[in-house]
């Protein structure tokens, strides 16, 4: 066999063997991805154990959560979950929104975004016996397609609708001390150290859209995407698992761990999520392009990269005092300091800040203009906020 041959032929079985091993890659990749889609939109890691046991949670839905006041605090529903039969009846107007009875039917269908609840049928009733969250209450939302807060899902999304303080405060187990301030956070805010610290600060719940490259997925970096999903579902969501952090003084070991080993594929279906893109028509594309030579001059210090943060590169944080923000969050952190915020969707996701301080673009703008001296003109201003809707 010539030797031209032979290397052409083995050239070719290399080439094949490529191509079956990057088939392979995606498929696991995609599989992964999928189990990673149930686990954040279905998997309580067994927090049904607090939101039961102790909150006493699914009394309170079975006695006073009707479906419109579950979409007043700001709960979604998963139109694709509802048959069609259900569907019809909903729009015709033949189905009681005001009756709890109804918000068990719907939890008995799954379609309660962000809820997991066990109905039995007792004394010929459905009764809610179990209730649980998931990753999706707070980082989900649903496109409003078939009525106001009940649509198909948008994972990822930040359901900036969400009351969770007002719904923790629904709970029997709750003081009234506790119960004013989660009364006081309103709606698309938590503070996720609340409970350990006793402090309050509640934050703007951020978007999960976006985060493939992102390093550290919390406002004070303290670690990386699965340190926050460890950290939320053992500490927040009360899941049965493990979570460790010296710095925080925070040592939590449960037996069988219902966290980690999911960990992993949660964080690819995360990555999976892109950043959702700007609808036609939604800026001054001209304005845009000068907006981002004001960004150029003004912004790309810290906002670096295709991530738009010059975190990921050399763990950078910055003082509130440099940012201009309130320090009493980062103040109860490991790091003391905050992140600079990867851009992403900027204009689907109002307010901006930790804090949720800046409730529009153009407050943003103008904040950094104050803070930072960059003396933009009014005209400069606009076109920055412009080039922000863009991204």
């Amino acid at each position: 066999m010539r030797p031209v041959l032979r290397l052409g032929i083995a050239l070719g079985l290399v080439t094949a063997g490529l191509g079956i091993w990057m088939a392979c890659r995606s498929t696991y990749g995609a599989r992964v991805a999928e189990d990673g889609r149930q686990i954040f939109r279905f998997d309580t890691f067994g927090d049904e154990k607090f939101w039961t046991d102790t909150a006493k949670m699914h009394e309170v839905v079975q006695s006073a959560v009707s479906p419109a006041l579950a979409l007043k605090v700001g709960l979604k529903v998963d139109a694709d979950a509802i048959p069609p039969e259900v569907a019809q009846a909903i729009k015709a107007g033949q189905v009681d929104l005001n009756s709890p009875a109804t918000t068990v039917t719907l939890l008995k269908l799954n379609a309660v975004v962000g809820l997991r609840g066990t109905v039995q049928t007792v004394g010929g009733k459905d009764t809610l016996v179990r209730l649980g969250i998931t990753c999706a209450l707070c980082h989900s939302n649903v496109d409003s397609a078939f009525a106001p807060g009940i649509g198909h899902r948008r994972d990822g999304w930040p359901n900036r609708d969400l009351n969770v303080g007002a719904i923790i405060a629904l709970s029997p187990a709750v003081t009234d001390a506790q119960k004013a301030v989660y009364n006081s956070w309103g709606p698309g805010k938590y503070d996720p150290r609340f409970n350990l610290d006793g402090k309050s600060n509640p934050l703007v719940l951020p978007p999960a859209y976006g985060l493939a490259r992102v390093k550290n997925e919390t406002y004070t970096a303290e670690g990386p995407i699965s340190y926050w999903n460890a950290y939320v579902a053992v500490t927040q969501m009360h899941g049965q698992g493990n979570f460790s952090d010296p710095r925080l003084g925070i040592n939590v070991t449960q037996s069988p761990d219902l966290v980690t080993s999911k960990l992993a594929s949660l964080r690819e279906y995360q990555h999976s999520l892109l950043a959702p893109t700007p609808a036609a028509g939604s800026y001054d594309a001209a304005a845009a392009r000068r907006g981002r030579r004001v960004f150029n001059r003004s912004c790309i210090s810290c906002h670096v990269g295709t991530s738009g943060t010059d975190n990921n590169t050399n763990n950078k944080l910055h003082p509130a005092s440099e940012t201009g923000t309130d320090g009493a969050y980062a103040a109860r952190t490991a790091s003391k300091a905050y992140r600079t915020t990867p851009l992403r969707g900027l204009a689907q996701h109002a307010p901006y800040f930790h804090d949720g301080s800046a409730a529009t673009l153009t407050d943003v703008v103008a904040h950094y203009n104050r803070v930072r001296k960059l003396n933009l003109t009014a005209q400069q201003q606009k076109d920055l906020e412009e080039f922000l809707k863009s991204l």
